[in-house]
């Protein structure tokens, strides 16, 4: 995935100067962002504060961590599942 251009605070404050009353197009060639790029970050941040926001990225890295330790666990319950049925 593509790293954004924009820090946290920046795309809060896009998405509150679009609504304050500024229009769309305005706040496009402003920052220098896509329609769709401007209603994708819309659609995931609309309502938050910064530190919700930086709330939510932690816990995401957390989960992804998680997973990987799950996904490993697996692996090796299957290896050793593979073993003993290989002995007996």
């Amino acid at each position: 995935m593509k790293k954004s251009y924009f820090i946290d605070s920046q795309i809060i404050m896009i998405l509150r100067s679009q609504a304050s009353g500024r229009s769309v197009s305005d706040i496009f060639r402003e920052h220098g962002i896509s329609q769709a790029a401007f209603y994708n970050r819309k659609s995931n941040y609309s309502g938050m504060e910064v530190s919700q926001l930086k709330q939510l990225k932690d816990l995401e890295r957390e989960l992804s961590q998680y997973k990987k330790i799950i996904a490993e666990l697996t692996l090796q319950n299957t290896v050793l599942k593979d073993m003993i049925e290989k002995k007996l």
